[in-house]
């Protein structure tokens, strides 16, 4: 794992590119975060960095908490993250780290909690068809069926899809394209949905999986150097056109 941050889903939008395609992208708001400690392996048997992210009140902050952050001369942080690093980390303590992490980077993994839909039946949950809305079903169209077997083996088996709590959950969008940063507003671009609700928390990483994909950014480069060729046959092709024979002079 490599350094990462947390922020916040604002929402979505559309970017148009010259060459007519409409790209949907989510805008994440990420807020520098500081390093709060430096683990090592001396310490704790592996090496990674704890780093603040979020302004809080100090009447919500735990007296533990306070010790902590007096201890460091450090404002209270509002979220803790720790990221396992590979090697002991140059970054010290108090440090800042924004979006320049990601400034070589074309993909991110997104992980963030999905928006509850509270107890929901399985035709919502699971996609289930129901039953039949005939001759023969009486006020059950929309239930599950049968859940079990008989005597043998006498049980419902785990994992079996049925009506429950639907949503709340965490879960990781792998490989989202960053289409666009924006440093001044500390604002990045990700092509693709990110789960959860609008102002949710998000945790954005490096990609894990390589992805032998052609970006965006590759896409629009392709699309203007075959417009320039293409002008420029058209252009050869008008130079090489004889001219026009004169007209015969008329006695």
């Amino acid at each position: 794992m490599t350094l990462g941050l947390i922020g916040k889903k604002i929402g979505m939008t559309r970017r148009f590119y010259e060459n007519g395609q409409s790209v949907p992208v989510t805008v994440l708001h990420v807020e520098p975060g500081k390093v709060v400690d430096v683990i090592t392996k001396e310490k704790r048997g592996y090496s990674a960095v704890l780093v603040g992210f979020g302004h809080i009140k100090n009447s919500k902050v735990t007296k533990q908490m306070k010790g902590v952050f007096a201890k460091k001369s450090l404002e209270p942080k509002k979220i803790l993250k720790e990221f396992r690093v590979e090697k002991d980390s140059d970054l010290k303590l108090g440090s800042d780290i924004d979006l320049n992490i990601f400034k070589d980077i074309n993909f991110v993994d997104v992980r963030s909690k999905t928006i509850g839909r509270g107890f929901a039946g399985v035709m919502k949950r699971h996609n289930f068809a129901g039953l039949r809305a005939t001759h023969g079903v009486s006020v059950s169209h929309r239930s599950h069926g049968s859940t079990g077997q008989r005597q043998d083996p006498g049980r419902v088996f785990k994992g079996k899809k049925m009506a429950g709590h639907m949503g709340d959950k965490f879960r990781t969008v792998e490989r989202l394209e960053i289409i666009e940063t924006d440093l001044e507003n500390n604002l990045l671009f990700v092509k693709g949905s990110v789960p959860g609700a609008k102002n949710s928390v998000v945790e954005i990483n490096k990609a894990v999986k390589e992805r032998n994909k052609r970006t965006m950014k590759d896409t629009i480069q392709a699309f203007k150097d075959d417009l320039a060729e293409g002008l420029k046959e058209k252009s050869n092709k008008k130079d090489a056109k004889p001219a026009a024979a004169p007209a015969a002079e008329k006695k």
